[in-house]
C-alpha cells in the first residue's frame, strides 16, 4: 500500500548536482523576521551560508516569514543542501531568538526543492525571485527591495541575459508561495 509523504516533510531527493529552486517557510508562517534588523540579519546568514557550504546562490528573496532561492550545487550532488539549511535555519534561529530575547522558539518549517533540469525552468524561477517583493505587493520595483537579489542580478547580470530572464512569464508556475507577508 503506497502513502502519500506527510505535505510537512516533503522527500529529499538531492541526489543530483545541478540548479536547485528552494522555498522554506516559519514555524506556522509567523511573520518573525519583520524588522530591517531582522531581515538584514537573515539574509546576510543565507548569503555566508550558501558561500561556506559550496552553494553559488543565482538569485534570492528574503521575506517576514518565507524565503525563496535559486543556488547551483557543489560539483557532485545537491545532498550538502539539508545540511546547509539545517546549519544556516539553526544559526538564523539563534540570532533572532537572541534579537527577541526568548529562548528555544522554534523558527523555520522545512523546506521544498526541486531541481531544475530544463533552461526555461531556470530563467521563469530566476524571474520569479527577483521579482517576488512584487508579487507580495512590498515594492513597485524589485530592486527597491533590499534582501532580495534584484538591484544584484540587475547591477551584474549580462544586459542580454536580463532582458531574456525579463521576457519569461511567471504565471504559470507551480510554486507554493500563498504567503501573506
Amino acid at each position: 500500500m503506497s502513502k502519500a509523504p506527510w505535505p510537512h516533510a516533503p522527500p529529499h531527493w538531492l541526489f543530483n548536482e545541478g540548479v536547485y529552486f528552494v522555498t522554506a517557510s516559519t514555524y506556522h508562517r509567523e511573520r518573525l523576521f519583520g524588522t530591517d534588523e531582522k531581515l538584514g540579519a537573515v539574509t546576510g546568514l543565507l548569503v555566508e551560508s550558501a558561500e561556506r557550504f559550496g552553494w553559488n546562490l543565482r538569485a534570492w528573496s528574503v521575506f517576514s516569514n518565507h524565503y525563496h532561492f535559486l543556488a547551483d550545487s557543489p560539483k557532485g550532488s545537491g545532498e550538502t543542501l539539508r545540511k546547509w539549511l539545517g546549519e544556516f535555519h539553526r544559526s538564523s534561529a539563534i540570532q533572532l531568538n537572541q534579537i527577541d530575547g526568548v529562548q528555544g522558539r522554534r523558527v523555520w518549517m522545512n523546506f521544498r526543492e526541486s531541481l531544475i533540469t530544463h533552461q526555461t525552468s531556470l530563467l521563469a524561477r530566476l524571474k520569479y525571485v527577483n521579482e517576488n517583493p512584487v508579487k507580495h505587493g512590498l515594492v513597485d520595483v524589485a530592486t527597491e527591495y533590499p534582501w532580495c537579489s534584484a538591484s544584484w542580478f540587475e547591477q551584474t547580470a549580462p544586459e542580454s541575459f536580463r532582458k531574456s530572464v525579463e521576457r519569461f512569464k511567471t504565471d504559470r508556475l507551480n510554486v507554493e508561495d500563498d504567503f501573506e507577508v
